[in-house]
């Protein structure tokens, strides 16, 4: 029975994947409400099952082919993955893969997000990543993929830093708490303001903060780093699929909790699974 199916499968391969919405044809076991039959079919594997009514006499799927049991697997979109999620990703971008600013080696692009006041497509990836640990400038170019994976300007320039998040690292001079600042004599109150504000703009470009230091940021004693996060704005959104790359589309949100398991794609390590065992770390 099982050569007859691989044989049907042969023969009405070409005209099973003509129909609209079917990706593939497989040789599997027909299920009948939920649960599986042991009863072997010719199987169409579609994107995503319609209803009857929304299916024209072309497109619908006939219960027997030549004598063969027919049935219908939703398997969802199927696409070609690059080899390594450190490739160069064109014409769209999934997250889950090598992303970073010129002065940084490689990251990962962590998620595409929404502005939650303006609706629009944003890329969200880490500060030490996107903004150079602090030491970038908003607008600066994003490549796909990082630097260290081959990513070169213009050709691979993808995004513009949007805003990010500053790091506190261990050594960074406590801020000193806001009070009034006295007006030298002779000096309007509004010019002494603008020089307040390039002095101290001057001393943060001349900071300089490296992508190792970033991963070892601790709290200072006036300053958290809950996270290590920044957001750009890409070039062509259309470019950027909402999917992680080998897992999927985000279906939401969820509250960790000890014992939860997760999975993540990262550029480095790609496609893992584990278990939460330690939570609000200080």
């Amino acid at each position: 029975m099982f050569n007859q199916i691989l044989e049907a499968q042969l023969r009405f391969y070409e005209q099973l994947l003509a129909k609209a919405n079917v990706v593939g044809v497989a040789v599997g076991y027909k299920n009948q409400q939920g649960q599986r039959t042991g009863e072997l079919a010719l199987v169409a594997m579609v994107e995503k099952k319609k209803p009857r009514e929304e299916l024209t006499e072309d497109d619908f799927i006939p219960q027997e082919l030549d004598g063969m049991k027919t049935d219908v697997y939703e398997v969802g979109r199927i696409e070609a993955l690059g080899a390594s999620p450190r490739d160069r990703y064109r014409p769209i971008i999934p997250a889950g893969v090598s992303i970073g600013h010129p002065m940084v080696t490689a990251g990962t692009l962590g998620a595409i997000v929404r502005d939650r006041t303006t609706g629009e497509r944003l890329i969200l990836s880490n500060n030490h990543v996107l903004a150079a640990s602090n030491d970038a400038l908003i607008g600066d170019p994003i490549l796909q993929p990082g630097p260290l994976d081959g990513g070169k300007k213009p050709e691979d320039i993808v995004a513009k830093l949007e805003r990010f998040i500053p790091l506190h690292f261990i050594g960074d001079p406590l801020p000193e708490p806001d009070k009034p600042k006295p007006t030298p004599t002779g000096e309007p109150s509004g010019c002494a303001n603008v020089i307040a504000i390039i002095r101290d703009l001057l001393a943060q470009l001349n900071s300089p903060k490296t992508q190792t230091q970033a991963a070892t940021a601790q709290a200072s004693a006036t300053g958290e780093n809950r996270v290590d996060a920044a957001v750009a704005r890409p070039l062509n959104p259309d470019m950027f699929d909402d999917s992680i790359r080998t897992i999927g589309k985000v279906s939401g949100t969820k509250k960790p909790e000890l014992g939860m398991r997760i999975r993540k794609t990262g550029r480095t390590t790609d496609y893992t699974e584990g278990v939460i065992t330690l939570m609000n770390a200080i």
